[in-house]
């Protein structure tokens, strides 16, 4: 979906999308990142800390009450303010209402027009697997969704499907980068080196402030377990996209690979440095 100014007009048109998603049979409902806003972080502007709220907030209890009366798992993706810091922070919420634990996006990128680092510091949850009544769910928020390690802690905590909101598009510098390819296939990577599910869920339209304007490409997407597509929404058009998944079927599809047995943890402490040798 598009998003404005008009906080209550996004609310609105997610909470649209959450029943109509339900009523066509889904049980997770996977909403974009930061929809109740416009992507703030295309420019520099203190004002816009105002926005972040502590955790739980008015937002989650809403979006609480709507899962429990659809009984769908609604991952929320909202800004948080916890004391003096603030995070890009997820909730997931289970299809009986519960609000179950925060996570706060680990990987912050900082960039023309994706400027995050002036308003969230780095997540300090650690990755995060959720018990819901649809099955054990990992989430991640946009930048994390680059970076395997992520992923595979997320299935080696017993994730059954990966989650991805995202919100990213052109780059304002260079309008001739087009990423959307390179964005997917790295997702598809990390759904076939974990046998995985994935699921991607990116903002559309144009956002501007100033000179700076981001052309957001939507292409929101689901893969099946060997990262192939099997889903895909178009850049501009606001998309609810199903998939069916049998996740025992798919459990013993990853066990018949072996490849969680035959992973060697004593071969890759230099993934613990950051130059790989410190």
């Amino acid at each position: 979906m598009a998003c404005s100014w008009d906080i209550h007009s996004n609310i609105s048109k997610a909470e649209k999308l959450v029943i109509k998603a339900a009523n066509a049979g889904a049980n997770i409902v996977l909403l974009q990142e930061l929809f109740e806003t416009p992507y703030f972080c295309i420019e520099q502007n203190d004002k816009h800390f105002g926005l972040a709220k502590e955790y739980p907030n008015e937002l989650i209890y809403y979006f609480s009450e709507l899962a429990k009366k659809l009984n769908v798992v609604l991952p929320i993706s909202y800004f948080e303010k916890s004391n003096t810091v603030f995070f890009n922070s997820l909730c997931v919420i289970d299809a009986n209402g519960e609000i179950l634990e925060n996570y706060r996006k680990s990987h912050i990128p900082n960039g023309p027009g994706y400027q995050e680092k002036t308003y969230f510091s780095p997540g300090d949850t650690g990755f995060k697997v959720w018990n819901t009544l649809y099955g054990k769910i990992g989430v991640g928020i946009c930048w994390d969704q680059w970076f395997p390690e992520a992923a595979r802690s997320m299935t080696l905590q017993g994730a059954e499907i990966l989650f991805y909101p995202t919100a990213i598009g052109s780059e304002p510098h260079d309008q001739s980068i087009d990423s959307k390819d390179h964005w997917q296939r790295t997702m598809q990577g990390h759904s076939a080196a974990n046998i995985i599910p994935i699921v991607a869920s990116n903002r559309i339209g144009k956002e501007r402030v100033n000179d700076t304007q981001i052309d957001f490409y939507g292409s929101s997407f689901i893969t099946n377990e060997t990262g192939a597509t099997l889903q895909q929404a178009d850049r501009s058009s606001e998309s609810i996209l199903l998939e069916n998944f049998d996740l025992n079927e798919i459990s013993q599809k990853r066990n018949e690979w072996n490849l969680f047995r035959d992973r060697r943890p004593d071969l890759y402490q230099n993934l613990l440095t950051l130059d790989g040798e410190s």
